[in-house]
């Protein structure tokens, strides 16, 4: 069991790893790369997914729902939780509410599971990530424009993905396996540049940072474990919940937080540890599952 956890990670933090090394050596510039991912890759990685004629979305339904609840109750804890600790709930609750289920919880579905993981993981990505640049948005500024997301390439691709799926469109497979190879670049790309991101960010609120880090894979297996147990879902799509609800805060909290000038140090901090310590919690979490 061990050595099958090690053999599952390992690709995920060897490339981490080298993008971390490189951004300490080289300090590269990945800011066209990384839009690059989020406004072709990524979306051409849910495109694929959801497109494909052997996903229906209604057989997703309950991991659907249940993806919800899993979101939206890791922030009312967390709200809990920042209210007893006096911390800022505008600070503390995203990171806990969205997870890294891009650039770690995709390529763990696969590495873990199989190709065939793939499709439940966007289900799973897909819900949090309109969540995040909707409600996570308007939670760091209540005034900003919910109208914006539409213009997201990744909820388009989402939009596109579902509707071609649904209206039951056959899709040229030469097309296909041109949008295929595209959203294959997404995934090591993620992973190299979450390394370069950790090797750039510095620990400016270490106590904090330790907290967040451990509190947001602590309520997310606490709610997965529940879930999974009032759903009904196939094997499966259990462990993938189980798994989602270890993954640590995503980079992009950070990145939203700095756009809303939300305390962007303390964030930082809870996002940098909490993949640091994904290394503990992400075999917790197979272990439990596998």
């Amino acid at each position: 069991m061990l050595l099958r956890i090690v053999s599952i990670l390992f690709p995920l933090f060897a490339i981490a790893g080298v993008g971390f090394l490189v951004g300490r050596r080289a300090r590269p510039d990945l800011s066209q790369a990384n839009k690059l991912n989020m406004d072709v890759f990524v979306p051409a990685l849910v495109f694929g997914a959801l497109a494909n004629k052997s996903f229906h979305i209604t057989q997703y339904l309950p991991l659907l729902g249940a993806t919800c609840v899993a979101v939206v109750g890791s922030g009312l804890l967390a709200w809990g939780v920042a209210r007893l600790a006096g911390i800022s709930p505008r600070t503390f609750v995203p990171p806990m509410m969205f997870n890294n289920c891009g650039n770690l919880g995709l390529p763990l579905a696969v590495l873990a599971f199989g190709e065939q993981a793939l499709a439940p993981a966007v289900v799973m990505f897909m819900v949090s990530n309109l969540a995040h640049f909707t409600f996570g948005a308007w939670l760091l500024d209540h005034h900003a424009r919910l109208s914006s997301v539409w213009r997201v390439p990744s909820v388009l691709a989402t939009v596109a993905g579902l509707a071609v799926g649904i209206a039951g469109i056959e899709i040229w497979a030469p097309a296909m396996l041109a949008i295929k190879m595209l959203g294959d670049i997404s995934i090591p790309l993620m992973l190299f540049a979450l390394g370069v991101r950790i090797s750039e960010s510095r620990i400016g609120a270490l106590g904090l940072g330790v907290f967040g880090a451990v509190a947001r894979p602590v309520i997310g297996l606490v709610l997965s474990a529940l879930l999974v147990w009032l759903v009904p879902l196939p094997p499966q799509e259990r462990a993938l919940l189980v798994v989602f609800g270890a993954l640590p805060p995503a980079v992009l909290n950070y990145m939203f937080a700095e756009r809303y000038q939300q305390e962007p140090d303390k964030v930082a901090s809870m996002v940098l540890i909490g993949n640091v310590l994904a290394v503990a919690f992400l075999p917790l979490a197979l272990a439990m599952v596998l």
